[in-house]
């Protein structure tokens, strides 16, 4: 098997489906390139004999059966939904890594022990629909009807008539837990840019951050820009500005893994002539430590009231989302830290900045995660791209770690 031809050719082959002109992929859940690409990958994992099946909404599953083991499972995939003009590789990577990691060990080591199963997930950016995670929330039981029963897409397309558009449907909410289930492993690009610094092929993820999003008004008072004294002023740029630097000069002291943005940016009316009366503004905070990510938002949050006092003006705070740091299983770490370490291949360890279905899957099933490098740490872009050898890496230390958990007795 010539890995690096495979896969050069099943990431060509997947990226063109939903290819638009702008040099990106748009493949949004439930959409005809959708359901093009989830029967693409079922016909690829039948011709390497594996029995495959849909659940409900659509996670696609092919299964290789284990010859001493056959209720002891290990899941491997990620997902086949893209963003709005993505990239190449975010989550359609893991799921062309599995297929020809699953590929290569049957082609040198026949039938397994415990059964191998590759997840090609439904859905997890929320692109299209305001939900995300709709693959490993429906996987682990963790999505409900209402949970999108009333939403639409930003064409007015109902989210249960495009599900059913496509052939799916709901899960019977009552339906048991799959407990064959023993372990995930996920890869993905890291979408960021510290192994290409640091020159590693890999990384052995530990954790996947937790979130905090906000959204603030500060409220002043607009007026005339040139008859309204600096000490008069109800400024609420200036209030948003004091914020901004204060809190990032505090985030900076806190250091690594702790990382604060303000995103948006909305000041009202916006105009050269007038001392803005409002902003509206966004905080996004991130931190593996609960209680250090609880500590810096709640001091963070005490400056922003004392500064908004202090400059008369008034302040709303709406935190939107609280997702809690979540740990990769200690186990799983190990094994694919084990296996780097034998074969040679160039790795580190560290964190994930950013949000993927392991997160939905570890707290209930022990769950590995591996990175493979982004150039310049970019993702969610037409130039979100990887070195072939180093996507190679990363198959092979897929290939190697499955190989531990389902052939090793």
């Amino acid at each position: 098997m010539d890995l690096t031809k495979e896969v050069a050719e099943n990431v060509k082959w997947l990226s063109n489906i939903g290819a638009d002109p702008t040099g990106g992929t748009t493949r949004l859940l439930y959409s005809d390139f959708w359901l093009e690409a989830q029967n693409g990958v079922k016909q690829r994992l039948s011709d390497i004999g594996m029995v495959t099946s849909f659940d409900a909404i659509g996670n696609l599953f092919g299964r290789l059966e284990g010859s001493k083991y056959p209720t002891e499972t290990i899941l491997t995939g990620s997902h086949i939904d893209t963003v709005v003009n993505g990239g190449k590789l975010d989550g359609q990577f893991g799921v062309i890594s599995s297929y020809l990691a699953v590929k290569y060990l049957k082609e040198q080591y026949g039938t397994p022990l415990r059964s191998l199963e590759v997840i090609s997930m439904a859905e997890e950016e929320g692109s299209r629909f305001p939900f995300a995670f709709w693959g490993s929330k429906n996987l682990m039981g963790l999505a409900k009807k209402e949970d999108v029963s009333e939403i639409a897409d930003f064409n007015g397309v109902k989210f249960v008539d495009a599900m059913r558009n496509a052939g799916f449907d709901f899960k019977d909410e009552e339906e048991t837990l799959r407990k064959d289930i023993k372990a995930f492993l996920e890869i993905h690009i890291e979408q960021g840019n510290v192994l290409e610094l640091e020159n590693k092929s890999v990384g052995v993820v530990t954790s996947i951050v937790g979130q905090k999003r906000y959204t603030m008004i500060l409220k002043g008072q607009a007026n005339h820009a040139g008859t309204t004294p600096m000490k008069y002023r109800k400024d609420a740029i200036y209030g948003f500005s004091k914020i901004c630097s204060q809190s990032i000069d505090k985030a900076r002291l806190v250091g690594e893994p702790l990382v604060l943005t303000f995103g948006k940016v909305e000041p009202k009316p916006n105009t050269v002539n007038v001392v803005p009366g409002e902003v509206l503004f966004t905080m996004d905070c991130r931190h593996t430590d609960q209680n250090i990510l609880n500590d810096f938002t709640a001091e963070i949050e005490e400056d922003m009231h004392q500064i908004a006092d202090e400059l008369g003006l008034e302040l709303t705070v709406d935190l939107w989302m609280d997702e809690t740091p979540i740990p990769m299983d200690k186990k799983m770490i190990e094994v694919i830290k084990n296996v780097a370490e034998k074969e040679g291949i160039n790795y580190r360890m560290m964190h994930s900045g950013a949000g993927h279905d392991s997160q939905i899957i570890a707290p209930q099933i022990p769950t590995g995660m591996i990175f493979v490098p982004s150039i310049d740490g970019i993702s969610h872009n037409p130039a979100e791209d990887t070195k072939l050898e180093d996507l190679v890496e990363g198959v092979k230390t897929m290939a190697l770690v499955l190989y531990e958990l389902a052939y090793v007795d």
